[in-house]
């Protein structure tokens, strides 16, 4: 035997598997947006079962998921370098580590194929809650909104569409009854298995639900909406750009509008009016104005003292007839958690004087003439729950009213457009999306974008919205379900597993 031949398995296991490994995680990456070719999620989540194997060891699979992890966390979560370094630095690490929990829960042989899709799928479930109430972005959910499987969200949800991907993917590299011949070479001892072929078929049953699953309704009236951008530049915080300075650039968008332009709403995006008390203030009174001369009633973001960050409805005569106060802060942005261990450390946490105060209130408002919205601020549109409370009150449209102005680049602005996609197709409602510099986006109620804004541009986007009622099964279940499903079949593939194998 060569040299050669003995040092080649192990120049494999030293370089090849962890470079496979963190490529898989980054090929998960590039399927999200900005980005946004959805095939490569699946191919990646194939490529992390072939670096995987058949039966590695505990500590092996730890080290193959936190690359895998690795690979997929920096890159979908860069924008976050540019806010703190080293808070992207910890970030990442972290939510690496939770598919390399995963991969060490898993089973490993032959019911590896039906208990890995669970565990990473579990792990992502956690993300939505934890830490510090969840940190949603650059989820797997996001990565397929452009493909044939969001469908499935009007069933379960972006958790039972993130366990569809994982599924198809390990299914694919796993003991089905043929194995690729790549896979084949890192793992010689693999064979043939009815796991992989039963895991197809559990895909294929949630492909057909999403088919006939119900849809939400159209109610045959229609609804006049504009959403004002006003523009500027982005990359700026506010203590940048002087919140008048924002504002005054929203009311000359708004003065744009036509006088017979016939609307319904006029929706201004979050944080566009900053001051102590809006009720009886000159913005106030600017916008009445504004609101006499088009007829229609304003849904305007508006920051007050105590740190309050809410949207506004005033009535055409000028009344302030509803309020809905954000409820999910963004963490670090909006409030410090674990401020003062942080502060003692000498953190940089300055720039973030008093936490906001959260609201209680149910996400969504009336107008004066009945009309119920859902209404998910900026952040909150990133957790399914928000818009699903709107509609289950009876909402017919959902308003995102965000102010994305702060990040640099395009991953956060268009990660917020998938994830306001994946409510509209959730949901079945039509979503209408504001911000100050982009984007600004108008969705209906299957996920297709009607119109978007560039970064940066003053713009005022118009359009019929259609109003709509019904429930999805997803909205009428929630996540709940699909968590216990995914928890009894991790159980239960670990279960089986450990059992002795008879022999003939």
């Amino acid at each position: 035997m060569t040299d050669d031949a003995v040092e080649s398995p192990a120049l494999r296991e030293r370089v090849a598997r962890p470079a496979l490994a963190l490529g898989a995680g980054t090929l998960v990456a590039l399927s999200m947006p900005p980005w946004g070719f959805w095939p490569l999620a699946i191919v990646g989540v194939v490529l992390f079962e072939v670096t995987l194997g058949e039966a590695p060891s505990r500590r092996e699979r730890v080290r193959i998921g936190l690359l895998f992890g690795a690979g997929w966390m920096y890159l979908g979560m860069g924008w976050m370098v540019q806010l703190t370094a080293p808070g992207y630095v910890v970030a990442g690490l972290v939510f690496a580590l939770f598919h390399a929990g995963a991969a060490a829960i898993a089973p490993t042989g032959a019911w590896r194929v039906i208990g890995r899709p669970a565990a990473h799928a579990l792990v992502e479930a956690v993300r939505f809650s934890f830490p510090f109430g969840g940190i949603p972005l650059a989820t797997m959910g996001m990565s397929q909104v452009g493909g044939p499987f969001v469908g499935v969200v009007r069933v379960g949800g972006v958790i039972l569409l993130t366990w569809l991907i994982f599924q198809l993917g390990f299914a694919l590299a796993g003991p089905a009854p043929g194995i690729p011949a790549f896979a084949r070479r890192f793992r010689p001892t693999a064979h043939g298995a009815p796991h992989g072929a039963l895991a197809f078929l559990g895909v294929v049953a949630i492909v057909i639900l999403s088919l006939v699953a119900p849809r939400g309704a159209d109610t045959g009236e229609q609804f006049e909406v504009a959403a004002v951008q006003g523009g500027g530049e982005q990359g700026t915080s506010a203590l940048e750009v002087p919140a008048s300075l924002v504002t005054e650039r929203h009311l000359d968008a708004t003065r744009s509008i036509p006088d017979d332009a016939n609307l319904d709403l006029v929706l201004w995006p979050e944080n566009t009016i900053d001051v102590e008390a809006f009720d009886g203030s000159d913005i106030a009174r600017a916008i009445a104005v504004e609101a006499a001369r088009l007829d229609a009633p304003f849904a305007v973001g508006v920051t007050e003292d105590p740190r309050v960050n809410s949207q506004i409805v005033v009535a055409p005569n000028g009344d302030i007839v509803d309020q809905y106060v954000k409820v999910r802060r963004v963490p670090f942005g909006e409030y410090v958690p674990l401020r003062g261990v942080l502060e003692a450390l000498g953190a940089p946490i300055e720039q973030i004087g008093r936490d906001a105060n959260a609201g209680t209130g149910p996400a969504f408002v009336d107008l004066p003439d009945g009309t119920r919205l859902s209404v998910v601020i900026s952040w909150e549109v990133f957790f399914a729950g928000r818009a699903r409370e709107g509609v289950k009150a009876g909402a017919e449209v959902i308003l995102n009213p965000t102010n994305g102005a702060s990040y640099t680049g395009t991953i956060v602005q268009t990660q917020q457009v998938a994830s306001s996609r994946l409510r509209a197709i959730e949901t079945g409602r039509w979503v209408v999306q504001a911000a100050p510099t982009g984007f600004t986006a108008i969705i209906d109620a299957d996920g297709d974008v009607r119109q978007r804004t560039s970064v940066s541009e003053q713009r005022v986007l118009f359009d019929t919205v259609e109003l709509r009622d019904g429930r999805t099964w997803y909205t009428n279940l929630g996540d709940g379900p699909f968590i216990m499903a995914l928890i009894l079949l991790l159980g239960a593939s670990l279960w089986f597993s450990r059992r002795p194998t008879r022999r003939a």
